[in-house]
C-alpha cells in the first residue's frame, strides 16, 4: 500500500514506518522535524494547520495517525488537549477527503485512566481488556479518547475503515533501563499497571493493524506479555489491588493488559521482553 505516516520522526512512528517498509509498503512521513537517516520519504509539516494537512494528506491507500504530544507532564494542559485534538481531527477529515480505504490511529491505555489519573483508578478487574470502562482524567488520556471517537464519527459516515491502537509505555533495549529502572522501585509502577511495549511490537501491531481484511472501527489493545517489573504479577496484584478480582489467573510475570482481543482479530502476538534486553555495563 502506499501509506503516510505521521509523527514519523518520533520513538514509536520510526518504528512503525521501519515496520511498513520492510513489509513493502511504500512510506511518507509526515513530522515538524526531518528523521535521521531514514529511509522513507519525508515532509515537514505542522499538521494542526488544516490547510498543510489537506496537502500532504492525499493521493495514498491508508494513513497511520501517530504524531502527538505524547504525554500531559511539561507542557501546558491546554496545550496538549488542543493539540493533539486539533491534529487528529486534521489529519482524519484530510484521509475522508482524500479516500484512504484504511486509516490507524495511534490512541493509549491512558482512555481507561493510567497513569495520568489525578483520582486513583481502580480497575474493576484485571487483567485490563476492551470491556473496560474508558476512564480519562488527564488532557492527555482525554484527547487519545477524543481522538478515537472522532475515527468512529468518520468511520460511521462511510470514510474508511480504522484500527485505533490503545498501547502502554512504548520502550526500546536504549531506553528502559533509564527510564523504568527507577520508576519500578517506586509506588508509581503501579500507574503504569506495570504495563510496556517494546517499540518493535508496536511496529508490528501498526503493520497488522493496517492489513486487517476487517470494516469498520476496529479498537485494540496491546502489551508486552510481561509486565516491566521482578516480581510476579499475581503479588504485586494481592499487594497493591487486594480487592481487585482476576478474571484468570496472570502466570509468572504476565502482563495485566490483556492482549488476547488484539490477537484474535489482528493476528497481534508480542515477540520481545525487557527481561532479554542487554544490560548496561556499570563502571567502577
Amino acid at each position: 500500500m502506499k501509506t503516510i505516516v505521521t509523527g514519523a520522526s518520533g520513538l514509536l512512528g520510526r518504528h512503525v514506518a521501519e515496520a511498513l517498509l520492510a513489509a513493502g509498503h511504500d512510506v511518507t512521513g509526515i513530522d515538524t522535524v526531518a528523521p535521521v537517516g531514514a529511509e522513507w520519504r519525508h515532509a515537514t509539516a505542522d499538521l494542526t494547520d488544516l490547510g498543510s494537512t489537506m496537502q500532504l494528506v492525499r493521493d495514498c491507500d491508508a494513513v497511520l495517525h501517530i504524531a502527538a504530544i505524547p504525554r500531559p507532564t511539561g507542557r501546558a494542559g491546554g496545550e496538549v488537549f488542543r493539540t493533539n485534538v486539533e491534529t487528529a481531527y486534521n489529519v482524519i477529515e484530510a484521509a475522508a477527503m482524500a479516500g484512504v480505504k484504511r486509516f490507524v490511529y495511534a490512541s493509549s491505555f491512558s482512555v481507561f485512566g493510567y497513569p495520568f489519573f489525578e483520582k486513583a483508578v481502580v480497575p474493576p478487574y484485571l487483567p485490563v481488556d476492551m470491556n473496560q470502562p474508558v476512564g480519562a482524567q488527564d488532557p492527555y488520556g482525554l484527547s487519545k479518547w477524543l481522538g478515537e471517537e472522532i475515527v468512529d464519527a468518520a468511520v460511521r459516515r462511510g470514510a474508511f475503515s480504522a484500527v485505533s491502537i490503545r498501547m502502554p509505555w512504548i520502550q526500546t533495549p536504549q531506553s528502559f533501563f533509564a527510564g523504568v529502572g527507577p520508576r519500578r522501585a517506586t509506588a508509581d509502577s503501579a500507574r503504569d499497571l506495570w504495563s510496556y511495549l517494546d517499540a518493535r511490537d508496536a511496529g508490528q501491531g501498526f503493520l497488522r493493524a493496517l492489513e486487517w481484511r476487517g470494516e469498520g472501527h476496529l479498537r485494540v489493545l496491546l502489551s508486552a506479555a510481561d509486565t516491566f517489573m521482578e516480581e510476579e504479577t499475581e503479588a504485586l496484584v494481592r499487594r497493591v489491588y487486594p480487592d481487585v478480582p482476576l478474571s484468570r489467573p496472570i502466570a509468572g510475570f504476565g502482563s495485566v493488559l490483556d492482549t488476547v482481543h488484539a490477537r484474535e482479530t489482528i493476528g497481534f502476538a508480542p515477540e520481545y521482553s525487557w527481561r532479554s534486553y542487554p544490560k548496561p555495563e556499570t563502571r567502577g
